[in-house]
């Protein structure tokens, strides 16, 4: 966040610089890179969106070219790493008081060099009032969008990229948000905006909506019957009605009926009249129970509007936004209490982390239809986005206004379309994350400090992996603070960025991390891993195959869980990792909990490998080195002898260790060249490498690549293999799919491994065989 000093524009970026404590450049970022502008200006607050290509570092893997080499040198890294400038596509979008829109007009002005388009769309009442102003400043044609549909454009644009962006609002809970998981089919739903009126939108498609109802009783009124009543201004009004106690003005049911409201079943603390006290009584009210009064009857009867309006189209979502929402707590709790009163429970009101942005993504979005963003997946940067703010009533008007905060949010393009796994048993219900730390506070203080306690020790790791860079350190002080920064939030705000989750911290982590160019700190260290293990393949599948039957497929279980020990993520293993360079396969088997497991399927599992083969199996692999090499690929190949096809899915992009689909391919590539059996399952194609879509430690099953997911359905995968304490068992520990399912990890963390009634390097072996 930003914090803006005293009110007032100037006439260049001189005067914004002065404004505001943070750099114009860390608001308005990669602005000399903009190629295309949209403006949405409301009555108080405008925001900005804008496209930019951001040009960023990647660590490319590729195979030494041993051409005229008689062989490879004994010692020699199986692939050559070099570091290239990759050019990716973000949106920006901005928020801010309208009292900066001159200086910051004149800030954009003086920093853009080529746009692609020499028109701004624009939305929102202000789009008039400000018209010729945004003209002479950036010489761009102002082209006036429908307000409802760029509300809409965007609302959908954000329930389909941004995960936990809708959340429902429970007053007595702590914190008070509660956030929905993404929902695979957003539509039909019913979009309630209430600005100075109130709208009321059916969303059916895309591309259809229509207009169902309103009310001219919505925010205007509430602000203008209030400066009547109280001569304050919007926020100030809300903050005296966060403080009153309507009933001294209200007239209730029971003080209508007495004692014989229970005989009609109704709650004696109901409200019978708005204001009905104020026609009998001889006495002053205050301007804090006459707020609360009217915030009650307005907000009681748009969730009336809404609820009958729901129940009319047999819909069960309700979206609420506008400025009269915009976060506060007090009006989202009594338009909650509104439609659960109404409607029994059976609607839901819903609100929108990005609400405040919805116009000016739809603005956006109509002006780049020829680009056609809506093909793409987008991901929130967490590196470079402000999170949801606290709106606690508690704080005076002056910090609820925010006087003067500067709010962003950044979207990333994801290189392709992401889907769900076709083989999730439920997609709605489908959460991928097995703790929700803003939930468990316990949970919550211990993975902030382990995050912050580990935070040296990445920094380190991002210096040593680029020891030609003069800065190096520089930026690697850079990413600390920031990332520090962001655990402070979260200690304070854990609901800042959704649900929060040991999976949004590593993914925050590796956000700031590339942030600052340091885009793969392991990179070294992998290359070093995985040619050490693909010396020892050779040796290990000799061993695996002197074993009879029954005697390797436990063998090959102990290989891949002792594979899974080579993880740098875990402080316990790269501790012994930095410190003892003869750690090795054989070491980490001793390391593992003797059976019983603490969880231990494998008596299971054996029997059905008795039976006959899968048809083909889906694995998601984990770290490099000793787990791909000498863990997954024997478990593998065993697979493959059995006769079953095996789809092997990796990270697109780097995350700690785990290993990348490039680094699969060539790993594999090597492999072949040793095992036949390898060789002849790539070569008949009855062994896929492909990407997951995901750059994180853990794994989200409704957001992966959609040609895995095509893969998947073709070749008719009954089997899911998921491995790693990322990606069984922060996340999907608990998910249920529609076949098979094997999920196992070794606990490298002690406070995790006692939480589940084990101890460090206890194992998880979970085989799963859905319901009939």
């Amino acid at each position: 966040m930003a914090e803006c000093g005293a009110s007032g524009s100037g006439s260049s970026g001189d005067s914004l610089d002065k404004s505001i404590t943070l750099p114009p450049d860390e608001i308005f970022r990669n602005l000399e890179n903009a190629k295309r502008f949209a403006i949405d200006i409301g009555g108080s607050l405008t925001k900005l969106a804008y496209y930019s290509t951001v040009q960023h570092k990647v660590a490319k893997v590729r195979s030494f070219d041993h051409s005229g080499k008689d062989t490879e040198r004994e010692h020699e890294p199986p692939y050559e790493i070099s570091v290239q400038e990759e050019i990716t596509a973000r949106l920006h979008f901005i928020k801010f008081e309208n009292t900066y829109i001159e200086a910051c007009l004149d800030f954009i002005k003086d920093h853009l060099v080529n746009t692609e388009t020499k028109v701004i769309q624009a939305t929102g009442g202000g789009a008039y009032k400000f018209k010729d102003l945004i003209e002479e400043k950036l010489r761009l044609k102002v082209d006036k969008e429908d307000v409802m549909t760029c509300l809409i454009k965007g609302c959908n644009f954000v329930l389909k990229n941004i995960p936990h962006e809708a959340f429902v609002y429970q007053k007595d809970s702590d914190p008070e948000f509660r956030f929905q998981t993404n929902h695979p089919h957003i539509f039909p739903y019913l979009l309630v905006n209430i600005g100075s009126g109130v709208s009321i939108v059916k969303v059916e498609t895309e591309d259809r909506f229509e207009w169902v109802g309103g009310s001219s009783i919505g925010g205007g009124t509430f602000w203008g019957l209030g400066a009547l009543l109280t001569k304050t201004k919007f926020d100030e009004l809300l903050h005296l009605a966060s403080r009153g106690q309507h009933s001294n003005v209200d007239m209730l049911v029971r003080d209508v009926y007495g004692g014989a409201h229970q005989t009609l079943g109704l709650s004696g603390n109901l409200i019978a009249s708005s204001f009905g006290k104020s026609a009998t009584a001889d006495q002053e009210f205050s301007k804090e129970d006459m707020a609360k009064s009217l915030l009650h009857m307005i907000s009681n009867d748009i969730g009336q509007l809404a609820c009958l309006h729901a129940r009319l189209h047999s819909l069960d979502r309700v979206y609420f936004g506008g400025f009269f929402i915009r976060g506060h707590p007090v009006t989202m709790r009594t338009i909650t209490y509104s439609i659960n009163f109404f409607s029994k429970g059976e609607v839901q009101a819903l609100f929108l982390r990005h609400e405040g942005y919805l116009g000016a993504i739809g603005a956006f979005l109509k002006g780049a239809e020829q680009d056609n963003p809506n093909q793409y997946s987008w991901g929130e940067n967490y590196a470079g986005s402000s999170g949801l703010m606290s709106a606690s009533p508690e704080l005076g008007p002056a910090q609820r206004a925010r006087s003067g905060t500067f709010d962003l949010l950044e979207m990333d393009r994801l290189e392709r379309p992401l889907v769900d796994l076709p083989l999730l048993l439920d997609p709605p219900s489908y959460v991928p994350d097995t703790v929700d730390l803003t939930d468990d506070a316990l949970a919550r203080k211990y993975w902030l400090t382990c995050f912050e306690e580990a935070l040296d020790g990445v920094v380190k790791r991002a210096v040593a992996s680029q020891p030609d860079s003069v800065d190096a350190a520089e930026r690697a002080e850079k990413f600390r603070q920031k990332y520090w920064n962001k655990l402070q939030t979260l200690r304070q705000q854990p609901f800042a960025y959704g649900t929060l989750t040991v999976r949004s911290l590593l993914d925050t982590r590796e956000h700031c991390l590339n942030e600052f160019n340091f885009p793969d700190p392991y990179s070294k260290v992998k290359q070093r891993e995985n040619g050490v293990a693909l010396r020892c393949f050779p040796g290990v599948v000799r061993s695996l195959d002197a074993l009879g039957w029954e005697e390797r497929q436990l063998a090959l279980v102990k290989g891949l869980l002792a594979g899974n020990v080579f993880d740098w993520g875990a402080k316990a293993v790269s501790a012994v990792l930095e410190s003892d360079p003869y750690f090795g396969f054989e070491e980490a088997k001793r390391k593992l909990q003797e059976r019983p497991w603490l969880v231990d399927s494998y008596s299971e599992w054996l029997q059905r490998l008795k039976g006959p083969p899968h048809k083909c199996a889906l694995i998601f692999a984990d770290n490099s080195g000793i787990d791909i090499i000498l863990g997954v690929f024997p478990f593998v190949r065993e697979l493959l002898l059995r006769g079953t096809e095996v789809i092997l899915a990796c990270n697109s992009g780097p995350a700690l260790n785990d290993v990348t689909h490039s680094e699969s391919l060539i790993v594999a590539e090597r492999i072949a060249g040793m095992d036949p059996v390898v060789h002849s399952a790539l070569q008949e194609e009855r062994l896929l490498l492909v990407q997951t879509g995901s750059s994180s430690p853990c794994l989200d099953l409704s957001r992966l690549d959609k040609g895995l997911a095509a893969l998947v359905r073709e070749r008719g995968a009954d089997l899911v293999v998921i491995e790693g304490m990322g990606r069984a068992v922060h996340t999907n520990y608990h998910a249920a799919l529609r076949c098979e399912s094997l999920k196992l990890a070794v606990i490298k963390n002690a406070w995790l491994a006692e939480r589940l009634g084990g101890r460090l390097f206890s194992v998880i072996f979970k085989y799963e065989v859905p319901a009939e």
